[in-house]
Parts: C-alpha cells; structure tokens; sequence
C-alpha cells in the first residue's frame, strides 16, 4: 500500500492571511463628548477641555478621529485635534470608524515588506474568522505583483489563479 503524500503540505505554497494586518488596538477621539448637550461646540468651552485632555493616553497608538454625535462640527476644529494628538500618536484617521480601520488595514497592507515574497507562490486566505473588505483583496494583489511568481486565492487545496509571472527567456 502506498503511502498518503500530503501535496499541499510539500508544495513551496506560501499562505497569506489578509486578517494579520487588521489593527488590532487603535483608540477613539470623538468629539462628541467634547460638545455642549452632546450637539454643540462652544469654542472656548471646547478649547479648555482639549487643554485638559488626557493625551498621553494616545502615546504611540493609532487613533481614529470621529464625531459620533449628529452635529455640525467646524472644520478648525478637527484642525485644533490635530495639534494636540500629532506629536503623540503614531497615525491618526479620520472619519467613521469602519471607514478608518478599512484605512488602517489597506495602510498596514501598503507597509508589507514584499521582499520575502520574491519569485514565491502565494496563496490569498479566502475564508476567515473576520471579513475582510474587497479593497484589501486588490492592495495585496498590488503590492505582491511586482515580486511573487504567483498569487492564487483561496485555500492551498482549492485555489483560483489570480497573476502568473511570465517567463522571459
């Protein structure tokens, strides 16, 4: 009797799992607690409590600007945040907070040091515990293209050719 091979565990597949570069810790600047009964923004009330802040607890985090209250907020006072949080955070983003951790992923995917992936078969994880936008699914295939040999997506036992590098003779 001939022995089982496991073909998938031999082939030189590298997988990679696009959930890896999802933020994991980021904080939440919203501005909605800095506003008078939740609605508006006094300018002076607003400078003082900013003054107040706690930034230190934004020390090297990535942080998503936000204002969650249905209010109107004057830009200058996104552009006051700014000042505060920009000597202390690492990135900051603004925006919805589904919108911003999109960002942080596609910018974690940008980052990638594809060097490892040099003239290797990769394989796009397609199935995961979290979903995973589109638009990550094109940065990867973005950034890998110009050194992978190929990039599959799926699953190393069932996978859908995406890119062959050509050979050049």
């Amino acid at each position: 009797m001939d022995a089982i091979v496991n073909k998938v565990a031999e082939s030189s597949l590298i997988t990679l799992n696009l959930e890896q570069f999802i933020a994991k810790e980021y904080l939440v600047f919203d501005l909605k607690e800095f506003l008078f009964m939740g609605l508006i923004l006094k300018e002076k009330d607003f400078r003082e409590a900013l003054q107040n802040h706690q930034w230190n607890n934004y020390l090297q985090k990535d942080v998503i600007v936000t204002c969650t209250a249905d209010a109107i907020i004057p830009v200058w006072a996104y552009m006051l945040v700014m000042t505060y949080i920009q000597p202390i955070a690492n990135r900051v983003l603004m925006g919805k907070v589904e919108e911003a951790t999109q960002q942080l992923l596609l910018q974690n995917i940008a980052g990638l040091d594809t060097s490892i992936y040099q003239d290797k078969r990769i394989v796009i994880k397609g199935c995961g515990d979290i979903p995973i936008p589109d638009a990550a699914y094109a940065a990867i295939t973005f950034v890998l293209r110009p050194v992978a040999k190929s990039i599959m997506y799926g699953e190393p036992c069932s996978t859908v050719p995406v890119y062959k590098k050509k050979s050049t003779l």
